[in-house]
């Protein structure tokens, strides 16, 4: 086969007379002359089809330079690859390096938290852990370019300033945003897969601190009897001992989740887990709770929240709020916390008053299970609990007074 055919005479004077021709230099290069313009061609067999690919075009591609590229593709092609196929794979890769160059982490971590559809609470917690311990270091770096000792290297900085736990949670997080970036092909490892090993152990997770002895516990509530403090904080540290919920569940509480004519805040449970569906919990609320909830709504009713923050309305009550509170009236972490209220109703339910165990697992909204291994519907013993949780805060009474432990 005949090739390098065309003189650089032959393609200056290659112009457009009204028709379109071609100009063959050999070897399946040829210059193709439209009224559009001019351009080098390349046509082949591969697989024995026929196939044709625009090279560039004249000026900016000269005749050696289109020979040159000629005889890169007729290498492609004795090689057993198709050059239209190879150009695309390179397109596709420089676009792809293009792409993770100007992919940093901080750009595709936001973009992965914007594609969460998750509480609010959840999501001021994990963007507030990446904004202050992963994205100041490693924000700016491609994500693609991130490595597992660079990773490792933040993490250990982490642990020593902000503890084990948050430097492992912020890990989470980061192994969640690179297998966001992984499906969408901006990365093709996982750096943070696997770190946890190298990371300093987890300690024995501390119970929450609870008093559960009556004596004990009728001081702490006189003690909260005389607390003095801002109407939605006084508020909740005193229903805590009364309605014993996960303190996250109490500090979200909204004005639309309950009903005070009929004694009752229904929400989603806040604890579950992943594969569970969510579930509503009903609170039975005595007429005490009642009473606190109705003098509140005259300081708070306008807002969403029951208990709004006092320098945000849109957000919750710090959750140190109650801890700080039994601080101050002098209980300290080893002793009582917001959480331990649901130890010592349990305890105190069971030992003193003699109530259910099961009727006292659905008030605490833990899953329990029939017979066959089915979860209860929200509303089971709903009444009895009722009941029992009346009986709870009257003997709450009770202990509030001297001498009646």
């Amino acid at each position: 086969m005949r090739t390098n055919q065309l003189s650089a005479l032959d393609v200056r004077r290659a112009k457009f007379d009204g028709r379109a021709f071609k100009l063959f230099d050999g070897g399946g290069l040829s210059l193709r002359v439209r009224e559009s313009g001019r351009a080098w061609v390349f046509r082949y067999k591969f697989h024995g089809k026929s196939r044709e690919t625009t090279l560039g075009k004249l000026p900016e591609m000269s005749l050696a330079d289109a020979r040159r590229r000629r005889d890169e593709f007729r290498a492609l092609l004795a090689d057993g690859t198709d050059p239209i196929e190879h150009r695309r794979q390179q397109v596709e890769a420089a676009r792809m390096a293009d792409q993770a160059r100007t992919s940093t982490l901080e750009k595709v971590g936001r973009d992965w938290l914007a594609a969460q559809a998750w509480a609010a609470g959840t999501r001021e917690k994990v963007e507030g852990r990446l904004n202050r311990h992963v994205f100041p270091a490693l924000g700016h770096m491609p994500i693609a370019e991130i490595t597992p000792s660079r990773l490792l290297e933040v993490l250990r900085v982490v642990e020593k300033s902000a503890g084990i736990e948050s430097a492992r949670r912020a890990r989470q997080h980061v192994a969640r945003i690179y297998k966001f970036a992984i499906a969408s092909d901006l990365a093709t490892f996982n750096p943070a897969a696997g770190l946890e090993e190298a990371m300093a152990k987890k300690p024995a997770p501390d119970h929450f601190a609870a008093i559960t002895t009556p004596a004990r516990f009728g001081e702490l509530l006189r003690a909260i009897n005389g607390l003095e403090a801002q109407p939605q904080v006084l508020a909740i540290v005193r229903l805590a001992p009364l309605l014993w919920t996960r303190p996250g569940e109490l500090r979200h509480m909204r004005w639309s989740e309950v009903d005070l004519d009929r004694a009752e805040w229904t929400f989603w449970k806040s604890k579950r887990k992943a594969q569970e569906q969510p579930e509503l919990h009903t609170v039975p609320l005595p007429w005490q709770a009642v009473e606190i909830l109705g003098e509140l709504r005259a300081w708070t009713g306008h807002r969403e929240l029951v208990f709004p923050n006092i320098r945000n309305a849109s957000r919750p009550l710090s959750a140190n709020t109650v801890n700080a509170c039994l601080r101050r009236l002098g209980f300290d972490k080893n002793e009582h916390t917001h959480h331990g209220f649901r130890a010592s109703a349990r305890t105190m339910l069971d030992e003193v008053l003699g109530y259910r165990p099961d009727w006292i697992e659905h008030q605490l909204a833990h899953t329990v299970r029939d017979p066959n291994g089915r979860s209860y519907n929200r509303t089971k013993h709903l009444e009895d609990r009722r009941e029992m949780m009346q009986a709870w805060a009257d003997y709450c009474d009770r202990l509030r007074k001297p001498g009646d432990e």
